[in-house]
């Protein structure tokens, strides 16, 4: 083609037409195709959103010490576009924050406009990074949650997450009503990235979450988890848990598991010391199911505490002979008072027999021990119970005495509370108030047995501690009403392990009129239930001591 015969004007008149395609085309890309991308673009550059948090409500033991609270911190972040020195930036964060170089340094070149570098920093923290006046970096105000008492309770309490979810203990079971509603505060900013005075603005302020009061009494918290401790390691234990309670309202004054778990260095955690094991695990019980199957049989006026029985050196359960702990090859007359004076195992499946395998079920239902204990606490353990169909030749007499039935430490401990209370089971729970508003937990309230059944068995329970196995559970001053219990520990393989036990003591005081429960287990040891009575009585102590219960004796 000859261009020398193109006429000018129509090379004009084309250039100007290329050009106005190109800008109805770029135009149609900003306004239509690509709009949304660039007013976001625009925003991400003109425009700040940062949260308000909200506080999460903080929590209180019985006599209003906070427990657990929230408390104002800062979120560092950065714009990386707009840091201009990256190596002064990496250097401060490095020595005031303790960050990674390496991590600090990414996160500042980041192709982005926002990126958290760390997160609930403590304030004065915070004010020294400030000094250093590094374009770029910036705070927001945030929230953490912090525990005045340390890890005293920490399994109770629990932890939260970064965004101050619970996740845990407490902290997760009343998440909805500890979490409040965060706000929020909308600013503009120029090129620079400096906020316009006078701009767009807009703020939404954080509603607060509501508070907790729980039935905790940190003074007798710390006796517990001081005993338990101690108990964990003199009795070569590989784990122990206490549970104190007020049998006539089923709040629990104190509750804890050893070993436990440092609430400030969760990386370090692990999830089975932040387990309650009160309520998580289930163990079988041993003897101290003897009360509950002692109340049985008095309810149903089968027997009285001085009924006689003729109690073999060993019986029949199902393909095994059972003996008692003192190996004796004679037979015995012995009450059931005496039977459970001396906790024999012969005599007690004496008594299941005289129940019956039908009347045994309907009163373990009674008792709630198939069924949840309605505590306030998440990951109840559901325990390993047959059901009554599922009965073999072992089951009834094995049951008697404690063995061949696992359950979680709070269903016993609330079904022996029922002994305690006059045949009342209350609910166990933690918590007392929240909102500001008492929660009354006597809804679920329901009667096991007869008052004059539950009279007698702790007249029996009292004979244990004053001249039977729990001896070394009495408190001078108090009559205590308790049973011990020492159960084999099954083995994966089947059967169960020899030389190690699940060492138990379950007492209230005073008998006369119970206010405090305690239920101490032991798992893993070679002693038998004198271990678990070591503990009982300083946590028992305490308990009648800052509940000011006046001597009875």
């Amino acid at each position: 083609m000859d261009h020398e015969n193109i006429p000018r004007r129509t090379v004009v008149a084309g250039l100007l037409g290329a050009g106005v395609l190109a800008a109805v085309g770029q135009l149609l890309d900003y306004q239509v195709v690509n709009a949304q991308t660039y007013r976001d673009r625009a925003d991400e550059r003109r425009v700040s959103s940062q949260t308000l948090f909200a506080k999460r409500g903080t929590i209180y033991d019985r006599n209003g010490n906070v427990i657990a609270q929230s408390v104002e911190c800062e979120n560092v972040y950065a714009n990386p576009k707009l840091v201009e020195d990256v190596d002064k930036a990496a250097k401060a964060l490095v020595t005031v924050l303790g960050m990674d170089e390496a991590d600090a340094r990414e996160k500042l070149t980041r192709d982005k406009t926002f990126v958290y570098l760390k997160r609930q920093v403590n304030e004065d923290l915070a004010t020294e990074l400030a000094g250093y006046k590094l374009k770029g970096i910036e705070f927001e105000p945030s929230i953490m949650r912090v525990y005045p008492y340390g890890n005293l309770a920490s399994q109770i309490l629990g932890v939260v997450n970064i965004d101050n979810e619970g996740i845990s203990g407490l902290e997760a079971q009343y998440n909805d009503i500890l979490t409040g509603t965060n706000g929020y505060l909308v600013r503009e900013r120029a090129r620079d990235g400096s906020f316009i005075a006078g701009g767009a603005y807009e703020k939404v302020e954080a509603e607060d979450g509501a508070d907790l009061v729980l039935t905790l009494d940190m003074d007798i918290q710390q006796a517990a988890e001081e005993a338990l401790a101690e108990a964990v390691e003199g009795a070569h234990a590989v784990s122990g848990s206490v549970i104190v309670t007020d049998p006539r309202s089923g709040e629990i004054l104190a509750c804890c598991s050893c070993p436990t778990y440092d609430q400030t260095d969760l990386a370090n955690a692990s999830s089975s010391d932040m387990n309650l094991r009160v309520v998580t695990d289930s163990y079988e019980p041993g003897s101290v199911f003897k009360t509950l199957v002692s109340g049985m049989a008095l309810d149903l006026g089968l027997v009285t505490p001085d009924t006689e029985f003729a109690v073999p050196a060993q019986i029949k359960v199902g393909d095994d002979m059972v003996g008692d702990a003192d190996d004796r090859d004679y037979g015995l007359t012995m009450t059931l008072r005496e039977i459970m004076r001396r906790s024999s195992n012969t005599g007690m499946v004496m008594v299941g027999e005289k129940i019956g395998a039908d009347r045994f079920a309907e009163y373990l239902d009674t008792y709630q021990i198939t069924g949840d204990s309605g505590i306030d606490f998440p990951g109840e353990n559901q325990g390993t119970i047959r059901a009554r169909k599922d009965y073999d030749g072992s089951s009834l007499g094995s049951m008697s005495f404690g063995q061949g039935i696992a359950v979680a430490p709070i269903r016993v401990a609330r079904a022996v509370g029922s002994i305690a209370n006059g045949g009342i089971m209350t609910t166990p729970h933690f918590v007392q108030a929240k909102g500001g508003e008492r929660v009354d937990w006597s809804g679920d309230e329901v009667r096991t047995i007869g008052a004059e059944a539950a009279e007698q068995v702790t007249s029996m329970m009292v004979t244990v501690v004053d001249e039977g196995t729990g001896e070394d559970a009495q408190i001078d001053g108090y009559d205590v009403a308790g049973k011990t219990g020492t159960a084999q520990r099954a083995t994966e393989e089947g059967g169960y392990a020899a030389d190690i036990y699940m060492s138990s003591f379950l007492g209230f005081a005073p008998a006369s009129d119970p206010e405090a429960l305690c239920y101490v287990t032991l798992d893993g040891t070679p002693r038998g239930s004198n271990a678990a009575c070591e503990p009982f009585v300083p946590i028992m102590s305490k308990a009648l001591s800052v509940l000011g219960v006046a001597r009875t004796r």
